[in-house]
């Protein structure tokens, strides 16, 4: 649906005709020590984010004590988004992978952190020990744990009138924009990175390990952990399934896209339309172009919750997962998105009494995704969460109820008492 106010998908009546939910997945919610009410709270929650008309498709899996409680899909992944007029929409499923964007930074992180753990780098070292090309300009003492901090001072490159999006698809030629920019007084302060620290972070790792950034996570992290849907770009198998992401909400363009050109380079539309493109999944983009299922996502988060270790396969050890969410300087407004934020080496976190996975969160570390993907784990609670959209909006009727799944979470998945967090600490091998 298109107006001149507001750009939404169609939402039918009944929303259990675009629901998908993976029953034989989903746990009694008592053993998980939750409630069958606390859930449907949660899902209703979900569903109103949906009603909003703001994400055309949804997919939300929530694992609490490593048991899924969630595992549900709602909306379309394609067909049904302003503009469409398919006659026979794609329904969204658990299985329906999708571009994570920024929530990607968290996931291409751990490559660094445990290239550190066998001791290949120290993250105290400056970037061009191993890249040289990268001390250009006055960023030659620039750490690495700067650079994951978003501390390096390169938020961004100059463009003057470059298209991003073909910067994007030119990794060489984004590289070389990146290490001849001279950095805004480095280790200062956080200024979000949006594109460039990814870039970076490929170079150094495949200069480090020897091998294609994109295989050294496959055979390191993924194959190991059996996530088969996760990926940086896509094939062409996998793109025709991909969910197509949709410009939404209020059409007021102008501060939008004000603020998106400060943060990304780009504008909405621009970002969208590139985010669909088959060229964008050809690349390997490590700050913005992850693909995954939303179970996937939590598989992932729910094996740092484990120290480290998904079933019988170990990714990371525990110091190391301890490492890569610790939190580092103080929170303060970020010179790039003009927001508070808590940042580890690699991730987002959350804070009290309200953070970006909701209320009371201060020990939750993820990561968000352009617009509304979010992707954390939460030790307090023991859970590990993806909610994935497919509406690109920053202004719209969905804000509210976002707020409302955000701290339903929070409310239905409990703090466990601290002889309850010390032990599964410990059995993780945390403490």
């Amino acid at each position: 649906m298109r107006s001149l106010v507001i750009e939404a998908a169609r939402v039918p009546y009944d929303l259990a005709t675009v629901t998908t939910i993976a029953r034989r997945d989903e746990c009694d919610p008592a053993e998980a020590g939750m409630t069958r009410s606390g859930v449907d709270a949660i899902w209703r929650s979900v569903e109103r984010v949906y009603a909003s008309g703001m994400h055309p498709g949804i997919s939300l899996v929530l694992r609490r004590h490593g048991r899924v409680v969630l595992k549900r899909a709602i909306g379309h992944a394609r067909g049904n988004g302003p503009g469409d007029y398919a006659r026979d929409p794609v329904l969204m499923t658990p299985d329906t992978p999708v571009c994570i964007y920024s929530a990607s930074k968290a996931i291409a992180a751990m490559a660094v952190h445990l290239l550190s753990e066998r001791k290949a780098l120290s993250l105290l070292d400056p970037v061009s020990h191993y890249v040289p090309a990268f001390g250009q300009n006055g960023k030659r003492d620039i750490t690495i744990y700067q650079l994951l901090c978003h501390k390096a001072g390169i938020p961004a490159v100059p463009l003057a009138g470059l298209d991003v999006a073909e910067l994007l698809l030119d990794r060489k030629e984004m590289l070389r924009l990146i290490y001849r920019t001279a950095p805004d007084r480095p280790g200062r302060h956080h200024a979000y990175h949006a594109l460039t620290a990814g870039f970076v972070i490929a170079d150094l790792v495949e200069k480090v390990a020897g091998e294609e950034f994109r295989g050294f996570m496959r055979r390191n992290v993924f194959a190991p952990l059996r996530l088969s849907s996760l990926d940086f770009g896509a094939d062409a198998a996998t793109f025709a399934r991909l969910a197509r992401s949709y410009a939404c909400g209020f059409r007021i363009d102008a501060p939008v896209d004000r603020y998106l050109r400060h943060a990304i380079g780009t504008t909405l539309r621009h970002a969208v339309e590139l985010s669909n493109d088959p060229r964008y999944y050809q690349a390997v983009i490590p700050a913005g172009n992850g693909v995954a299922t939303a179970d996937d996502c939590s598989r992932f988060f729910q094996c740092l919750l484990n120290g480290g270790r998904l079933g019988r396969a170990r990714a990371f050890q525990p110091l190391t997962v301890r490492r890569a969410v610790a939190e580092v300087g103080k929170p303060e407004i970020d010179r790039t998105l003009l927001v508070p934020l808590r940042y580890s080496a690699g991730m987002m976190l959350g804070a009290s009494p309200w953070g970006v996975f909701g209320p009371n969160t201060s020990r939750a570390y993820g990561h968000l995704g352009f617009a509304n993907n979010f992707v954390w784990a939460d030790p307090e609670r023991d859970i590990s969460v993806a909610f994935l959209a497919t509406g690109k909006v920053l202004l719209g009727l969905h804000v509210p109820h976002l707020a409302a799944l955000l701290r339903n979470v929070s409310r239905h998945c409990p703090p466990l008492s601290i002889q309850e967090q010390d032990a599964r600490l410990a059995a993780a091998g945390m403490l």
